[in-house]
């Protein structure tokens, strides 16, 4: 490949994961407006998986899918960290908390990681720690009462930080667990897995009742299609073409690029509010974790991580949509 167009793919896929993964929070909270959230995220990443498993097993064979039972085990458990914990929770609590704050704190899934670290007897830097204190207090200025944009409730709010620690455990763990080597095929077990998930949670929940096709609102069904072929298909596929062709340090900056994109779509076209509290706090997390990425990618994580790893870079991972 030409070094030209091999920059313009670069750029393409970059532009891919900001734009689309930063706008994945105002389609999941248009998604909910009249989809029981469990039943369609479920429905949703059972369904990217399924053709994420037969494409792999069309255009390679069944080599490509097979795996151990070890390995399904593992691809299990962070399909329950991932997709359930990660997106699922997210998925609930925007029924009621505006898409930019939930972006905003999912966005800080990164500094959860370094204290995993630290907590697992990793030496972090001082001035590493330094700047999650500092993406915390920006957090607490926007989620403490008095501070919450939207008027979000405090339930929404404590799942929404229960979705961001599931999220930093499946990254932690991610390289510690038996998982299919092939990142495609290990992506599809998980989103398999933790969509079927999913999908039980809601019946046991009763969101089998609240099912009515004829009041999905055309909205709502654009922005289920959206997360299923655009956010998880199409930008996952150029998230792994990134982890292959650049560095780690290049792809990680999503992970502070996402919560500004959100909170912007959620401003310009929910409505949403924004207020001075808000944009100092995200300004705080922001600045924090694109402080701790950039430091946890420094040259000694410049190569791609493992196909057997979960795509995503431990201490950079901020996706839960």
């Amino acid at each position: 490949m030409r070094a030209r167009e091999r920059g313009w793919l670069l750029w393409a896929a970059l532009a891919t994961i900001y734009v689309v993964w930063g706008s994945t929070y105002l389609a999941i909270r248009v998604m909910v407006e009249t989809m029981p959230p469990l039943l369609a995220a479920g429905v949703r990443f059972a369904t990217a998986g399924a053709i994420f498993w037969v494409v792999l097993r069309l255009a390679a064979g069944p080599q490509r899918v097979r795996v151990t039972g070890k390995q399904l085990a593992g691809a299990g458990l962070m399909g329950l960290l991932l997709p359930f914990g990660g997106n699922g929770l997210v998925t609930v609590a925007e029924q009621d908390v505006p898409s930019g704050l939930a972006a905003l704190i999912i966005g800080v899934v990164p500094l959860w990681v370094v204290l995993m670290r630290s907590a697992h007897g990793d030496r972090v830097p001082r001035v590493t720690l330094a700047g999650v204190a500092v993406g915390f207090a920006g957090l607490a200025l926007v989620v403490l009462p008095g501070g919450r944009p939207g008027d979000a409730p405090l339930w929404g709010v404590l799942l929404t930080l229960a979705a961001s620690l599931s999220w930093a455990a499946g990254s932690f763990y991610s390289r510690r667990l038996p998982l299919p080597e092939d990142a495609f095929a290990s992506t599809a077990f998980q989103m398999l897995l933790g969509g079927g998930a999913m999908i039980a949670a809601g019946l046991v929940a009763g969101e089998l009742g609240d099912v009515r096709l004829s009041e999905f609102s055309d909205d709502s069904v654009l922005a289920f299609a959206y997360l299923t072929f655009i956010g998880s298909l199409l930008a996952f596929t150029a998230y792994v073409w990134l982890l292959r062709n650049a560095p780690i340090s290049t792809v990680a900056t999503y992970a502070f690029v996402n919560p500004v994109i959100a909170i912007f779509l959620g401003w310009a076209i929910l409505s949403e509010e924004v207020t001075a509290t808000t944009v100092v706090g995200a300004l705080a997390v922001v600045g924090s974790v694109a402080s701790v990425v950039r430091r946890e990618s420094g040259p000694e994580e410049e190569e791609s991580p493992p196909q057997g790893a979960a795509p995503q870079a431990e201490a950079t991972e901020s996706r839960a949509a």
